[in-house]
């Protein structure tokens, strides 16, 4: 008899049978993985136990004392860095909005089976560390790296493969200044949490989520394309539902989104907004990984017409959402309240979203029932 192996426990990526609901593992991920309360929208920096946060497979057991990041590869000097070295690099504070790749994902129809995020997944930081282009300058990168991949201390296994969490960037992203990417060892003016990253993490301002390695304990110069299941099977744009083969787009650069602080108070169960008539101030935030948001439109029939809203400039901190007002002349009955961003390049949020087999980068519309009475 066969011996059992991982690939037995660890099955591959599928998708949702027609009018299948949220099933137990879903669920189970759900409730280790938590979103932003959208009435937190109100805060310009997220509370740490509010902001978005998604584990892949177990949070480690780190210890910042004994903790060192180590530089290899294609590089002139390799490095051993504790804490305390790495603290003696010049420290930089950057407000970064992060959102994870599969926002949105539970809202596709038919659904990627995964943690099923409904518009929620998103925070905003004070992020604190070194540049990681000083570190990289001080190792030395050769002439013949092109990428630079980031290994977490985070070990599990998906879709069959044995792993610690690795993602890569191009040299030209990890040693650039505009955006600059950190390896920030402080949230908010604290050290990171444990479910943040403790005791360092890669925060990378504009990229999805999935590139900001938690827990990193390794950075590794390549002369080659990184091919890693992070970086070559997940994270992928891919349109078929049934071809294996297709190697897809990879998931970079944060879409345009806009979300709504829900106006009045809640139903219980169905969530539906409860307001009385007469003006309604309407508030929320808006951001893109493209740059700044240049327009919020809100619609209160479904997307009908539209309103302008007000769109607050993006200041000192290029990569942190914007915050958005307007005033809707709400009239008793049922209404969706609807809002949409678009950015300096031109990218805007879609009514009707484009499927992909992952879930990835769905910045459809977000759509607020509300009763007024």
């Amino acid at each position: 008899m066969d011996q059992p192996s991982v690939r037995d426990v660890s099955t591959p990526g599928r998708i949702a049978s027609p009018g299948e609901g949220i099933g137990p593992e879903e669920l189970a991920l759900a409730a280790r993985n938590h979103g932003l309360p959208l009435e937190a929208l109100r805060y310009e920096v997220t509370p740490p136990g509010l902001h978005y946060v998604l584990v892949h497979y177990d949070i480690p057991a780190a210890d910042p004392a004994g903790w060192s990041l180590t530089v290899g590869g294609r590089v002139r000097t390799p490095l051993a860095l504790d804490l305390a070295a790495l603290r003696a690099f010049p420290t930089v504070t950057h407000r970064v909005t992060m959102e994870c790749a599969g926002n949105g994902r539970a809202r596709l129809t038919p659904r990627p089976v995964s943690q099923p995020w409904l518009v929620e997944a998103v925070g905003t930081a004070d992020w604190t560390g070194v540049p990681l282009r000083l570190v990289l300058a001080e190792a030395g990168v050769r002439p013949d790296a092109v990428e630079a991949v980031f290994t977490g201390a985070d070990h599990g296994v998906e879709r069959g493969v044995e792993q610690d969490y690795r993602r890569s960037l191009p040299v030209a992203a990890a040693t650039g200044d505009d955006p600059e990417v950190l390896i920030a060892h402080t949230m908010n003016g604290l050290p990171l949490p444990p479910q943040h990253g403790c005791p360092l993490r890669l925060v990378v301002p504009g990229w999805y989520g999935m590139a900001h390695v938690k827990w990193l304990r390794e950075i590794t110069l390549v002369d080659a394309p990184f091919t890693g299941f992070q970086q070559a099977v997940a994270y992928r744009y891919r349109s078929a539902a049934d071809d294996p083969d297709d190697p897809g787009e990879p998931v970079t650069r944060i879409a345009p989104r806009a979300l709504m602080v829900p106006p009045g108070f809640p139903d219980f169960m169905s969530r539906t907004r409860v307001v009385r008539p007469g003006p309604v101030p309407l508030e929320g935030r808006a951001w893109s990984g493209h740059g700044a948001v240049d327009r919020v439109e809100v619609s209160a029939d479904g997307g009908r017409t539209w309103t302008r809203a007000e769109v607050a400039p993006p200041g000192p901190h290029r990569w942190a959402w914007q915050a958005w007002s307007c005033v809707w002349a709400a009239a008793p009955g049922l209404h969706t309240l609807t809002v949409r961003a678009t950015d300096a390049e031109g990218g805007t949020q879609p009514l009707e979203q484009p499927w992909n087999r992952g879930g990835f980068g769905n910045n459809l519309v977000q759509e607020v029932p509300v009763l007024c009475c």
